[in-house]
């Protein structure tokens, strides 16, 4: 099973909602979302859990583990947090940037525990944040099977992406790992499509989300998707038919679909 990064280049594109969104939809519904943003202040919490919950500082347990050797897959599991009405599971990050720090010797070990993860039959969707940020998840996003910068399909967004697309870009080429980069596009046609986005950037857009903000509401704040009419009916919410819910299916699918096409393509099939 994969491990797959999602990071962005500037501003708030909907990282966290989306990464969130691909964990609760993910083909299979094995999946682990890793909450590794060095900003700290979980908005999982706040928002899809709706404050009700004092999570745990799981990455900071877990840093403390890796410095005297203890790390491992079943310590990891053992900070694990079983998102609502799901299957899906949430390892959460830290409260505050200044604990950033003491995350920059965990992600290379980290990773390695996600490789053994990955063995036991499940993906891990990580939130890596913005870019750049002092104790980013580099290691993360270094081995990842599938790195995705995300951004919407705006001129400002796609002006403050390029940079760290060719930043990225050549990162992975000298690693010979270009083929487990690319782009999630949120809101295509919005103005640009897929197509416009990847020749700016050079890089290829993997998946696409739906522009859909009140679905995105349920997953970004804990909003109430409340059924209507014939939803009603048949004991349906507004989220269970959304474009938002439909599109994370299909990204998730389409982001497994191009981890296991570049593994095989490297030799690299477990």
């Amino acid at each position: 099973m994969g491990l797959y990064c999602l990071l962005s280049a500037s501003g708030s594109p909907g990282v966290t909602t989306t990464a969130l969104g691909l964990t609760l939809s993910w083909p299979g519904g094995r999946a682990i979302m890793v909450d590794a943003d060095p900003t700290g202040g979980s908005a999982v919490a706040a928002g899809y859990m709706r404050g009700q919950f004092v999570l745990p500082e799981s990455l900071i347990e877990l840093a403390l583990a890796s410095q005297d050797g203890t790390l491992s897959p079943a310590v990891v599991g053992s900070h694990l947090v079983t998102l609502a009405g799901s299957s899906a599971r949430f390892l959460p990050g830290i409260r505050s940037h200044d604990q950033a720090r003491a995350l920059v010797g965990l992600w290379e070990p980290l990773a390695d525990v996600f490789a053994e993860i990955g063995l036991s039959g499940h993906d891990v969707v990580v939130d890596a944040g913005r870019a750049g940020l002092y104790g980013h998840a580099q290691a993360l996003v270094d081995r990842a099977d599938l790195t995705l910068l995300v951004l919407r399909s705006s001129l400002v967004a796609l002006s403050g992406a390029r940079s760290w697309a060719d930043t990225l870009r050549e990162r992975f080429a000298r690693a010979a790992g270009s083929q487990s980069l690319g782009v999630l596009l949120i809101g295509e046609d919005e103005p640009y499509s897929a197509r416009e986005v990847a020749r700016v950037l050079g890089l290829p857009v993997v998946a696409c989300v739906a522009w859909d903000p009140a679905a995105a509401a349920v997953l970004s704040d804990g909003a109430d998707p409340k059924a209507r009419g014939l939803q009603r009916l048949a004991g349906r919410s507004a989220w269970d038919d959304s474009a938002l819910l439909r599109s994370l299916r299909a990204a998730g699918s389409a982001m497994t679909g191009t981890a296991r096409a570049a593994l095989e393509l490297t030799g690299r099939i477990r």
